[in-house]
């Protein structure tokens, strides 16, 4: 879950139902091109800031004496962590059938192309779809398996945040947002070990005359129940713990790849500083917005830097350095992942929208 592939406190890959009622005004706000021009207003208004007093001569300095070492090794840490993603998610998906993991990891740099070109983070409905086409299952049956994957990401970030909060002191704020973060993550856990070993009472999917009439309550019985059956049939099996171990190692890959990239711009952080700054891009990106999350990057990384006492005009050339060097490899891979998948970016946007139209 790296700062452009963040998930702990992403969004549910299933689309909630929207009321066709109320004002002019409420339809508007709720519309698909509102929330679009929305997500690109705050990226001109991230990039304007970050941008400001920029100094280009400096950036260009800075790009000419990078130590490509560090930089190759940040990268190399990048893609060794996607190769566990995939690992993880092949373990979470055997209860509905064997999938290799090569398979699993070319859906997830698939859904990676797909977010640095559509806003609102289409990647990750898109990897659903496509390890469904392949597997022959519903695109429900698969949601369950991506949720485990970030309730272990985000128990991992909390223990790695409150780690790093005890070895360097952190902004008053910031310690308080993580230890909110820390709640909500203890009560997803107990969540989810409820739905995994709660018994299915008899009708219990077919829920109450009021929720049939109350569209918006039917659908959240309905997810719970999907995501109890599907939690119930991964278990506390040895897989599930194997998968919860491996998105410690591969949140470790990050944190450790993202400081070898502050190394490598020159920056001589400890390491804990350049895992605290991740922490912070990596929760300043969790709301699902622009392609590529351009603009939150940039000033997320910037806010993290400064709190450590980087110059503004140094850290904003940082954060379009970091941007690029964890950006364009996925990129390309995944454009290759997508092509070698046989099936084409128009197709999976139809495939998206006959999803939706089955609520």
């Amino acid at each position: 879950m790296n700062p452009r592939y963040n998930g702990a406190v992403e969004e549910a890959v299933l689309p909630l139902p929207l009321s066709t009622k109320g004002s002019p005004l409420t339809a508007l706000i709720k519309s698909k091109a509102f929330r679009i021009l929305a997500a690109y207003v705050g990226i001109a208004a991230c990039l304007a800031w970050v941008f400001h007093d920029m100094d280009w001569k400096m950036l260009v300095r800075s790009v000419a004496s990078i130590n490509w070492m560090w930089a190759g090794l940040g990268v190399f840490l990048n893609i060794l962590s996607t190769l566990s993603m995939g690992y993880r998610w092949h373990l979470l998906l055997k209860p509905l059938g064997d999938i290799r993991p090569l398979r699993t990891t070319q859906a997830i740099y698939a859904g990676f192309f797909i977010n640095d070109i559509l806003p609102m983070r289409m990647g990750e409905v898109s990897r659903a779809l496509l390890v469904s086409h392949w597997m022959s299952n519903e695109c429900l049956s698969i949601v369950p398996s991506m949720a485990l994957e970030r309730l272990f990401e985000g128990v991992w970030l909390a223990i790695g945040m409150g780690v790093t909060a005890i070895l360097v002191p952190l902004p008053r704020n910031l310690d308080r947002a993580a230890d909110i973060f820390g709640m909500i993550i203890l009560g997803l856990v107990g969540l989810t070990l409820f739905l995994t070993v709660r018994k299915k009472k008899t009708g219990a999917n077919e829920g109450s005359s009021a929720a049939r009439r109350l569209k918006p309550l039917r659908w959240v019985g309905f997810a719970l129940n999907r995501l109890r059956e599907g939690f119930g049939s991964i278990g506390l099996s040895r897989k599930f713990f194997q998968a919860f171990f491996i998105s410690m190692g591969l949140i470790g890959f990050q944190a450790v790849g993202f400081w070898c990239i502050t190394k490598a711009y020159g920056l001589q952080f400890p390491f804990w500083i350049g895992a605290a700054v991740f922490f912070i891009v990596v929760f300043g990106t969790a709301l699902p917005n622009a392609p590529a999350n351009i603009g939150t990057h940039q000033f997320f990384c910037v806010v993290g830097l400064t709190l450590f006492g980087v110059g503004k005009a140094s850290a904003a050339g940082f954060s379009i350095i970091a941007f690029v060097l964890l950006t364009l490899p996925s990129f390309v891979i995944g454009y290759a992942a997508l092509a070698k998948s046989g099936i084409k970016l128009a197709e999976i946007r139809q495939m998206i929208r006959r999803a939706s139209k089955s609520f």
